[in-house]
């Protein structure tokens, strides 16, 4: 994600870090060239009696433009739910143990142990969504008996919580149902936090209509110049790459926001949410050893 302190507009036209131009400046570079090479053969192009003019690509930009913009409020809508979905991972791991606490306050040993475990659920969910390696990292939370368990799940951020109910069950008699059941329901919370961000993971937008749109966007770029050299002539190149650049880029951008938990430039910074969680579950936990703070990098990005 990248975060950007406020800049002037005329400044913020330059900006090149955490723009899709950076992914389609050799996808306008052949547009550019190809516009060129259309001017050169305009002579011969006119000798062959073919004309073709700009009426049809209006019609059929009118038609793109509403596709796209249904493609990205659909991705925008994956990336915000995935925003929110996060959002209550947050609330459900500060509550949990703000709750624990309460209830079991001299148990200093136990509580944390409680602090590891939702550390490594949540690092455990931001690997898996990433499609990474976690014992590189779950090693710094999880027991050697945990992490063989979890190494060898199918679903390791389920059992990880499948340990933090173990761990609950063990605590069972200090507790009343009422309190036993108020527990239980934070992890409850945190089961749904993983099915929803499973279900964004592991069901993308249909990919016939995305390569439909695609192709069309694309088959509508290179025709682009042929539709506008009768009339614009050496103003060709300029006129046909920014159109071409508005197109390109909303495709782009669509691509990038319908996978929320990636690492691009646009995607949500799960590594800073996770580091945010370990530093506010071991402040409450009154610890001394916490994690330093992730900030943006020089380019402004959050990972």
């Amino acid at each position: 994600m990248i975060v950007r302190p406020p800049q002037h507009w005329f400044a913020r036209l330059f900006v090149w870090h955490g723009s899709v131009l950076a992914k389609i400046s050799t996808r306008l570079l052949l547009n550019f060239l190809l516009s060129v090479t259309v001017i050169f053969f305009l002579p011969w192009y006119e000798a062959l009696g073919i004309k073709l003019t700009t009426a049809p690509f209006s019609i059929l930009g009118v038609a793109i433009a509403i596709f796209l913009g249904f493609r990205n409020s659909t991705c925008f809508a994956r990336f915000n739910e995935a925003r929110q979905i996060w959002g209550q991972l947050v609330i459900h791991c500060r509550s949990l143990l703000r709750t624990a606490r309460t209830l079991m306050p001299d148990n200093a040993q136990e509580l944390h142990h409680l602090v590891n475990l939702e550390v490594a659920f949540c690092h455990c969910l931001r690997l898996t969504l990433r499609r990474k390696k976690l014992d590189n990292v779950l090693d710094r939370y999880l027991t050697r008996s945990e992490m063989t368990r979890v190494m060898h799940s199918n679903s390791p951020c389920n059992t990880i919580l499948l340990i933090m109910g173990e761990w609950l069950a063990a605590r069972r008699n200090g507790l009343s149902d009422i309190l036993f059941q108020t527990l239980d329901q934070h992890i409850n919370q945190l089961a749904a936090v993983l099915a929803g961000c499973e279900r964004i993971a592991n069901t993308p937008p249909p990919f016939a209509y995305s390569l439909m749109l695609h192709r069309t966007v694309y088959c509508f770029c290179i025709m682009l110049p042929f539709a506008l050299v009768t009339d614009l002539h050496y103003m060709t190149p300029f006129l046909s790459v920014f159109i071409s650049y508005t197109f390109i880029a909303l495709d782009t951008l669509a691509e990038e926001l319908e996978d929320p938990f990636g690492t691009e430039d646009n995607d949500l910074p799960l590594d800073a949410l996770c580091n945010n969680i370990e530093i506010d579950l071991r402040e409450m936990n009154n610890e001394s050893q916490k994690p330093a703070k992730i900030l943006p990098n020089r380019h402004y990005q959050l990972t």
